[in-house]
């Protein structure tokens, strides 16, 4: 991928993929700790490395520590390297509703995020909209997190390791005001450790309905949260999440009973296969963004 470090400023000059709208790509419900910035730049935490992420049209201007850095990191976890236009051409072939949803989301990128980190999140995420999760793992992260320093100056947190949650006590991490979510989360810290800390990471390697059945033994965890890290962490493409949004989605464009879970999860594996994640999150967006009840219901519920 062509680019050009200006070492005087920290500043890599990335030439973006076709279509990719950074924005989008942080704003979609799949990651909860990018913060839009006031010259319209993204400042961003994964994996204990920081970031601030801007676009100029086709360019993108990373404010990182090193060329390496880029390439050794931010490529994969951006998926800038894969073909979407294909993507994009294959799921809109022969349907119009994915014609639309690709020519309104088709910016998306689906990020390759830290398993730990995304399933914590998720099991953070239910029944909760994004401003609120992106609030609950913000005050988890400053408690429990280490401390880091971003390029501008500011001081981050990383996210908590299953060590820095699994020893502390229940009423410390009430103060994040995660509710009944708390216990999960310590419960799943707690199950991280004892399993060893590459079982969770060697899910990506596992057969769909093996890697899901492991990760439905974490408390807290059923199949919509199941499917979203087996999407955005573990590389499980072919998950097809279905929460309200999506479910709306379906009844209004394919005609399901948006109560019709099996229904809609075999006709996205049937018409989508591989590629199902992928047309997840541009039906998302899509639905999201144009349906009217989004005016009654402000911040959209995350994946």
């Amino acid at each position: 991928m062509d680019h050009e470090w200006d070492s005087r400023n920290n500043i890599l000059k990335v030439a973006a993929p076709p279509g990719f709208d950074l924005a989008m790509t942080l704003e979609c419900g799949q990651c909860f700790r990018w913060r839009r910035e006031g010259d319209g730049s993204f400042t961003g935490v994964a994996c204990g490395k920081t970031a601030n992420v801007a676009q100029s049209g086709r360019e993108l201007l990373f404010s990182i520590g090193s060329a390496d850095e880029f390439e050794g990191f931010w490529m994969e976890y951006f998926d800038l390297g894969r073909d979407y236009e294909h993507i994009k051409h294959t799921l809109a072939e022969h349907d119009e509703n994915m014609r639309r949803a690709v020519d309104y989301a088709g910016g998306i990128r689906i990020l390759r995020q830290d398993p730990w980190e995304t399933l914590i999140s998720f099991i953070i995420s239910q029944n909760a909209n994004i401003p609120r999760i992106k609030k609950c793992i913000e005050s988890l992260c400053r408690a429990f997190g280490e401390q880091i320093t971003d390029g501008r100056g500011r001081m981050w947190h990383a996210f908590p390791t299953p060590e820095a949650l699994g020893s502390c006590p229940e009423a410390d991490v009430d103060h994040c005001r995660l509710g009944y979510r708390s216990g999960y989360v310590l419960e799943t810290a707690a199950k991280v450790m004892e399993d060893g800390a590459g079982a969770l990471a060697a899910a990506r390697m596992l057969p769909g309905a093996e890697a899901e059945a492991y990760l439905r033994s974490f408390p807290g965890v059923g199949p919509k949260v199941a499917d979203c890290v087996m999407l955005f962490g573990l590389g499980h493409y072919d998950r097809f999440p279905a929460d309200v949004w999506i479910r709306r989605a379906m009844a209004a464009f394919y005609g399901f009973r948006e109560s019709d879970a099996r229904g809609i999860a075999a006709f996205a594996a049937a018409e989508f296969g591989p590629m199902a994640g992928f047309a997840q999150q541009f039906l998302f967006q899509y639905i999201r963004n144009t349906d009217s009840a989004v005016n009654a219901s402000k911040g959209g519920s995350a994946c």
